[in-house]
């Protein structure tokens, strides 16, 4: 296993066409008070794990798991259905009880990566590297309609003995088009600093996990499909990778890639003048910049010198 000791900073843009992305609990797309339409950290995150969980069938701790009575199990029982039964203190050492359940813990991928706030039969916290911000939709529109939808069963839970003419009548909302661009930023010493306290022989961030990380971001919306997520697809993923030991910082890059108000040709044109204009002071702290889009749909212009570009 060769390890990943790089910082890395980018963003994953999510397309959204008459689809609802990351709904709230009344079914609506997200939106900020000034009604700009906005998606959690954690719609990505799902889709992410729910891709490494099915594609590479890496073992997934933060994932919902049915038991035989198709009810979520605990978190708990997710540790004993992977580990087995919780280690023993042996008189009053406790410390090395929980550097076992953290050596366990860090062997699903979605921990190395997020982190956890483990607080079952011991309290532990562990930064994950990556972390990711909400989405943004940086389209110039925020259209979100509601439609009327039938259900071919009546609805007899006030009256049970009662007959009715009609079937149930509910609704569902969509964004007619929305383009969420989430920054993310990864810094794998955190997991360094973990492994200094609980033992060297926990697993780090490895290359492998990187690569498996990137076809996921890539492609982990478009993979999943359901009733509200049909037309959510991967538009882009921006990846900037510094140099080991780098201690460069680079800002939101939602402030640095915009895309244009107007399509030109049917394409989503992303600008990427601003970025290059910040990269430029930064050139000898970057090993690698990529940028995967869907070239069907999107156009990109004014990419930094040695950006490569590549598709989805």
């Amino acid at each position: 296993m060769t390890e990943f000791k790089n910082r890395v900073f980018g963003c994953v843009v999510v397309k959204a066409i008459n689809s609802n992305y990351n709904a709230d609990f009344s079914g609506q797309p997200r939106t900020l008070p000034s009604g700009k339409v906005y998606a959690t950290d954690k719609a990505l995150k799902y889709l992410i794990k729910n891709y490494l969980r099915e594609m590479n069938e890496e073992k997934v701790f933060y994932f919902k798991t049915l038991n035989d009575n198709l009810n979520p199990i605990s978190l708990d029982e997710t540790y004993l259905k992977y580990f087995g039964d919780y280690p023993k203190a042996k008189g009053k050492d406790k410390a090395q009880v929980k550097k076992v359940i953290a050596q366990n813990l860090l062997s699903c991928l979605d921990i190395r990566l997020f982190g956890a706030t483990f607080a079952g039969e011991t309290n532990i916290s562990l930064h994950g590297p990556l972390q990711i911000n909400h989405g943004m939709n940086i389209w110039h529109e925020d259209n979100i309609y509601t439609e009327q939808i039938t259900s071919p069963f009546s609805n007899k839970a006030n009256d049970p003995d009662a007959e009715k003419g009609m079937t149930t009548i509910g609704r569902q909302s969509r964004l007619e088009e929305g383009h969420y661009m989430h920054h993310f930023s990864i810094n794998p010493q955190n997991l360094r600093d973990i492994a200094s306290l609980v033992g060297e022989s926990v697993q780090v961030l490895s290359m492998e996990d990187i690569k498996k990380l990137k076809e996921a971001m890539r492609r982990g919306v478009t993979y999943y499909d359901s009733s509200s997520k049909a037309g959510c697809e991967n538009e882009m993923l921006v990846w900037i990778q510094l140099k080991e030991g780098s201690k460069a910082v680079l800002p939101n890059l939602m402030e640095l890639v915009l895309l244009e108000l107007e399509k030109k040709e049917g394409k989503c044109v992303y600008d990427f003048t601003n970025l290059k204009n910040k990269i430029e002071g930064l050139k000898n702290e970057i090993e690698c910049m990529e940028v995967y889009y869907d070239k069907q749909t999107v156009s990109v212009k004014n990419l930094p010198k040695n950006m490569k570009e590549m598709d989805l």
